[in-house]
């Protein structure tokens, strides 16, 4: 291959950070049909398509993004040379991630500290709806969605969904409200309750339970945000139905207690990836 072009690669990479051509045109002073020469003379001597154009706009092919990840790394390496960063972790490859902005961060964050103390990485994190997220993936920009559900999201697309973990669930309230021992049933009959939203694997798992005893719990708040439900029961607003991993921090310093472990009530964790001809070579760490 002859040596590369700097000055096409320069193109490129602007008009991948823009998503438009005209724009970019119009920002480097040249004309439309002259930026597209350049891109495709780019393309030509990689030979390889970087660009696809979809309802509309350009979106990197796959190819597109390894290319773009490499030209970052070059113009940053480029940058530094000047001094005009400060530190050398620009040139590092991104790993990017998105979780479901209702997943609980203490998970994420046990997730993550396998990468922690790790110098060849740096690490960009997203939230929004699955939805949303799994857009992203397939187009590309993220590397890994976690999510807490399967059901559905996987249909006729090409999502592959590894296991990450189990989370047991509990029930978790003050130790005023829950500092005396009782049973399970006792517990479900006497306390109001603060709960996940309908549909959820938590919510199914915590009413199935109470109909298995024949019991209609008093539910008092329900909320798709862990961390919202976490606030809910520092206020001691009901019992909460969670993960202890949520509210790790309060049941380490006596803020709250775990009154009883639902055997039959799990929260399952997934990373979703789509099958890549380079995947990020960090991905393996998480996924082991």
């Amino acid at each position: 291959m002859s040596r590369l072009n700097y000055k096409h690669l320069g193109y490129f990479r602007a008009v991948a950070h823009s998503g438009n051509l005209t724009q970019t045109a119009d920002s480097l002073n040249l004309s439309q049909s002259a930026l597209s020469v350049q891109i495709k003379k780019l393309e030509e001597q990689l030979g390889q398509q970087l660009f696809e154009r979809k309802a509309g706009r350009l979106h990197l092919t796959e190819i597109g993004r390894v290319t773009l990840d490499h030209a970052d790394a070059i113009f940053n390496a480029g940058d530094e040379l000047l001094g005009a960063l400060a530190r050398g972790s620009a040139a590092k490859p991104v790993l990017r991630i998105g979780a479901a902005a209702t997943l609980s961060r203490n998970f994420q964050i046990g997730l993550l500290k396998k990468l922690i103390g790790q110098t060849d990485v740096s690490i960009s994190l997203k939230s929004g709806t699955t939805d949303g997220l799994l857009a992203d993936l397939e187009a590309l920009n993220l590397d890994m969605v976690i999510l807490n559900d399967t059901v559905d999201h996987g249909v006729g697309r090409s999502l592959r969904f590894q296991k990450l973990s189990d989370q047991r669930i509990s029930l978790i309230g003050t130790p005023g409200r829950l500092g005396a021992v009782k049973d399970l049933a006792t517990t479900l009959r006497s306390h109001p309750f603060i709960v996940p939203s309908s549909g959820g694997s938590i919510r199914i798992g915590f009413d199935g339970l109470t109909q298995q005893y024949g019991i209609e719990p008093d539910i008092v708040a329900e909320a798709d945000d862990m961390a919202m439900l976490r606030l809910l029961a520092r206020e001691d607003v009901g019992v909460a139905v969670l993960p202890p991993v949520v509210v790790r921090d309060e049941l380490q310093s006596g803020h709250l207690v775990e009154a009883h472990v639902l055997e039959e009530v799990v929260e399952t964790f997934y990373a979703v990836t789509v099958k890549r001809q380079f995947p990020h070579s960090v991905l393996p760490v998480l996924l082991k």
